[in-house]
């Protein structure tokens, strides 16, 4: 492992979570890939069952009677052939996580974290979310009996905050007080040093095993794509870690030959809360990401006022000639209808913003019409159901008869 910053290294033995320095930056971690050529081929991949611990030889856990497997990973990739015609594209792809064992990728994350948890025999978690990345630590930690404690923002949904809650954590709301800082990672960091908790939250700085968790997705696709990588991914983006982390697989099995190409990555975050995007516009150095003021935005999950991997994002983008784009809540809540009623996914705001991005892209003439095309769709619509329910008037209500049917409605 080494410090994204300083280039300080630890041994994956060492029960760190950030680099010792003062600055407690992100450590990232390297794999042998000599020694993971003599041990993993396409073809032993193709026999094994689907999921997450399918790559267990690229995951940082060392034994694997310390997996905790809630069967995170394995999501199908479809080929969205209304959607595409709806929008005009040929070869468009949604890599659908709604079906994560508790409704988002952040399943992948925390799967590898409460993971190392175990290996380093701690007995409390604790995590700063919007919500998805708390459910799915409260659901790893009740599996491998841990305690856990999640620091939601005060805007998130009651229904995520009930379904942390009933995965035995215990949920706490904290409130902004200063703009351009999170309070839930305020709250986090002040409770990790006074009671030596195991951090994590769905960011590297905090804790760089979970990060492995998405760059499965990556791995995934290219299997599903028969060992390619498409010309494009859409990735919806708060912190940066997604994007990071499915940089991070795709550049995996480029370097072991299993493909040929490497994809152009797109960040899309909403317009008000957008500082990776504003970042990479301005031309920013990695490490010159400027905090958000005041987050605004129906992606509650994108809310991220400074993108604690926007480093490794940045250089994601650059590296691989992608780009990143800002969409407003109207495209956001036309993108989740338009999935929904083309494709039959029902998506939450923050998991749909990446097909937003795209329809914008294609639209501005940015992405090709012929060109393959990943969408990842993070997070089911069952996590904001509010999002939806406030799109419609009320639902009519009759007497069983056809007149009245026939009053209600177009037949």
């Amino acid at each position: 492992m080494r410090c994204a910053r300083c280039g300080r290294e630890y041994s994956i033995d060492e029960k760190v979570c950030t680099c010792l320095n003062k600055d407690r930056s992100r450590l990232d971690i390297f794999y042998d890939y000599s020694a993971l050529a003599e041990k993993v081929s396409k073809e032993i991949l193709s026999r094994r069952a689907p999921g997450v611990w399918k790559y267990y030889e690229f995951l940082p856990v060392r034994y694997k009677k310390n997996i905790v497997d809630l069967e995170a990973g394995g999501t199908p990739l479809i080929r969205a052939v209304s959607l595409a015609e709806k929008i005009g594209l040929k070869k468009l792809y949604l890599k659908d996580e709604t079906r994560s064992p508790t409704g988002s990728f952040k399943d992948r994350s925390m799967t590898v974290g409460v993971s190392k948890a175990v290996e380093f025999g701690v007995t409390t978690t604790a995590t700063a979310s919007s919500g998805n990345a708390a459910a799915a630590l409260a659901a790893h930690s009740a599996k491998a009996g841990l305690k856990c404690y999640a620091f939601v923002l005060e805007s998130a949904p009651d229904v995520k905050l009930a379904q942390i809650r009933l995965y035995g954590a215990d949920v706490v709301r904290v409130k902004a007080e200063e703009e351009g800082k999170d309070p839930t990672v305020q709250m986090l960091s002040m409770v990790v040093e006074k009671y030596g908790w195991y951090p994590c939250p769905s960011f590297g700085p905090f804790n760089p095993y979970q990060v492995e968790g998405p760059k499965t997705m990556a791995y995934e696709i290219v299997e599903q794509m028969n060992w390619s990588a498409p010309d494009w991914v859409m990735v919806p983006t708060g912190s940066g870690c997604l994007l990071a982390g499915v940089w991070k697989g795709f550049k995996d099995f480029h370097s072991l030959d299993f493909s040929n190409s490497l994809p152009r990555l797109v960040a899309i975050q909403p317009e008000g809360c957008a500082p990776l995007v504003r970042a990479f516009r301005q031309k920013k150095a990695p490490f010159e990401i400027e905090p958000w003021g005041r987050p605004k935005t129906i992606a509650g999950g994108l809310a991220d006022v400074f993108p604690w991997d926007g480093d490794a994002a940045l250089t994601a983008m650059r590296e691989t000639r992608g780009t990143a784009e800002t969409v407003s809540d109207k495209e956001i809540l036309e993108a989740q209808r338009l999935l929904a009623s083309t494709e039959g996914i029902f998506a939450e705001p923050t998991g749909v913003a990446s097909l937003a991005g795209l329809v914008k892209l294609v639209n501005e003439g940015a992405i090709k019409r012929d060109e393959s095309i990943v969408v990842l769709i993070t997070g089911n619509g069952l996590k904001d159901p509010d999002a939806a329910a406030n799109q419609f008037k009320q639902f009519p209500t009759i007497s069983p008869n056809l007149r009245s049917f026939e009053a209600s409605v177009q037949v």
